[in-house]
């Protein structure tokens, strides 16, 4: 269940899931989703978090991190700042990229592998690939 930030606990395991500003594409092609994985990647190690599953979507996309939620909270600004300047540069386009950000907590480890499983089924949803294993922006941590 969604929660204000404020009301999130100070540690645990997050879903949290950023959607481009009026639905709004943010990934347009392959090397914005590459350079949005090197820049999760060293959030990830910069601020310590254990990712247990992500998938990039077209006009958003889902992470499921482990941490600390001063670490998620400032690696998540790191992440959509820069990411958002980088394409708006690129797009010679100007203001906000991202809407809102949400964070879900798994409450138990079933929650959390139904969590995982519904992250990365997400291009199936949406009719882009036939298996999950199809889409190449996403991954989770082997159970």
């Amino acid at each position: 269940m969604r929660q204000p930030r404020n009301l999130l606990p100070p540690a645990g395991i997050y879903h949290v899931t950023t959607r481009g500003v009026a639905r709004a594409a943010i990934f347009l092609d392959e090397d914005e989703r590459r350079l949005f994985l090197r820049l999760f990647a060293a959030e990830v190690h910069r601020h310590d978090w254990r990712c247990h599953a992500f998938c990039l979507m077209t006009t958003h996309y889902h992470l499921v991190v482990e941490t600390e939620l001063s670490r998620l909270s400032d690696g998540m600004h790191r992440l959509n700042g820069t990411y958002a300047l980088t394409f708006n540069r690129r797009h010679h386009r100007s203001g906000h990229l991202f809407g809102e950000r949400f964070a879900w907590l798994p409450s138990d480890e079933h929650h959390l592998r139904q969590t995982c499983e519904y992250v990365l089924q997400n291009p199936v949803r949406a009719g882009l690939c036939a298996r999950a294993a199809d889409w190449p922006w996403a991954a989770a941590r082997a159970a």
